[in-house]
């Protein structure tokens, strides 16, 4: 076996947590190999899903702001109109750019990419076939003293109605409709779904989400849920929960909600009822790697498989299907390897939904903490009370913290509102050491800033609130 095949580790899926196990590796001496069946680098985050999204969530915020918001501001645009190619164009160059820079870095920190399909034939060894040509024969093969499986999920396709690229849709072909539908409905009221129903929905289509469970946005506190639902409605997305989904036929979708037949029309369905981790074709059984009833990838505490030097991160195994958890994933199985001391919190993963206004959560909510019998004590701050989220245009939600009622240490929060994603990081902090309702509250935030409502909430806690009663 040369030595340009042979590696200290090989990961298998260049996404945020294969790529970034490569290159924390690499910073560590490890001699690397990333393997990728996609032509760019940055797995369905950044070529399909998280980043393109966010593109288009950002500017169709920017058109409805155009288009219904800017008079109030004192800003007079005349004949606001719509480019979805324009749009769809941006979209690709933020995708291209930072598609770009992952192979930059690939490149200095001396990781070999390698492009095409991955095959177990061993613990240590697999066959890569070019992609375009997934033939043995034309295979290279490549030995490492430890690979990591990093391939990712991939949308759930409802059996009775799938996938055609054209009218029934998964993420992938939502976030490049050419123009705008007339009439779509989403099945599945979690991030996904919400994200993109959001998008077309601003840019004038008539969308109806129709969600299985009680409510959308999945654990969210039933406070949340019911500010959040009225916001949307207020935005014009319509709401259907506690629909059971039958069927597609001529260009009606039905579904069920007890005794009651329910129809919307849809020139547009997305279905966006999860996603299903994607270890396909690996032939993990050559390796000796076993899956859990979840049929996800089983892994110890440190991520090891049941084959000795194989790794699991991300998405293929238990845990949210979340880019920052696989990223973090990523780097502590790196420093295992290298004999470091790697670390993650898996209690601490915040998770978003980046629609307008945002919903951010981390760690134990009130309604779970009561139906287990924890004892909390709540703070709750409302935007309508900090000035910046009124010259934001984000007076609507607020930020909730949970603490333990005995030592005060924060257990959760829940954040509805604009930029709740970038709030709920400092209280993730104080979180990771510990931290109780009344450090965040001490705690200096500069004014006038929408940070201040954490700082409220978290002494709002002991009811010592400042600026509410």
């Amino acid at each position: 076996m040369s030595d340009s095949s042979s590696f200290d580790l090989i990961v298998i899926g260049a996404g945020p947590g294969g790529y970034v196990c490569a290159f924390r590796a690499a910073q560590l001496g490890l001699k690397v190999a990333l393997v990728e069946k996609r032509a760019e680098l940055g797995g369905t985050c950044l070529n399909v899903g998280c980043i393109p999204s966010k593109a288009l969530l950002a500017s169709s915020e920017h058109f409805a702001f155009s288009k219904h918001h800017a008079a109030e501001h004192g800003i007079k645009i005349d004949g606001v109109s719509l480019d979805v190619a324009a749009m769809l164009k941006k979209k690709e160059g933020i995708v291209a750019k930072m598609t770009g820079g992952i192979k930059m870095l690939a490149k200095a920190r001396k990781v070999t990419v390698i492009s095409g399909e991955a095959k177990f034939i061993s613990a240590h060894e697999i066959d890569v076939a070019p992609l375009g040509t997934p033939s043995s024969s034309s295979a290279q093969r490549l030995t490492a003293k430890n690979i990591v499986i990093a391939t990712g999920s991939a949308p759930v396709e409802l059996p009775f109605m799938p996938f055609d690229g054209e009218t029934i849709v998964s993420s992938d072909q939502a976030i490049s409709f050419t123009e705008v539908p007339k009439q779509m409905v989403v099945v599945g009221g979690g991030a996904i779904g919400l994200e993109l129903g959001s998008v077309w929905a601003r840019l004038g289509a008539d969308v109806t989400v129709v969600e299985f469970l009680p409510q959308i946005a999945g654990a969210s506190d039933a406070d949340v849920v019911r500010n959040f639902t009225r916001i949307l409605k207020a935005q014009g997305l319509k709401i259907e929960v506690n629909a059971k989904v039958t069927g597609f036929k001529d260009g009606v979708l039905t579904a069920e909600r007890g005794d009651e037949k329910l129809e919307f029309p849809a020139d547009k369905v997305l279905v966006a009822v999860g996603r299903r981790p994607y270890a396909d074709g690996l032939d993990l059984d050559k390796a000796g790697v076993e899956l859990t009833d979840k049929k996800r990838i089983k892994v110890d505490a440190h991520l090891k498989t049941t084959a000795a030097g194989v790794y699991a991160i991300g998405d293929v195994i238990d845990g949210p299907m979340l880019a920052h958890k696989a990223e973090e994933d990523g780097v502590a199985v790196a420093e295992w390897i290298a004999g470091k001391a790697g670390h993650i919190n898996w209690d601490l993963m915040p998770a978003i939904i980046y629609t307008d206004p945002e919903i951010a959560t981390v760690g134990l909510g009130e309604d779970a903490a009561k139906k287990a019998g924890i004892k909390v004590n709540v703070g709750k701050f409302n935007f309508a009370a900090n000035a910046r989220a009124h010259a934001n245009d984000g007076a609507d939600g607020f930020v909730k913290i949970i603490a333990d009622a005995t030592t005060d240490k924060i257990l959760g929060a829940q954040i509805l509102g604009r930029n709740a994603g970038e709030l709920i990081s400092e209280i993730v902090t104080h979180m990771e050491y510990g931290g109780s309702a009344e450090d965040l509250g001490r705690t200096i935030h500069a004014h006038p800033t929408m940070s201040e409502a954490v700082k409220e909430a978290g002494l709002a806690v002991s009811k010592s609130a400042i600026h509410a009663l």
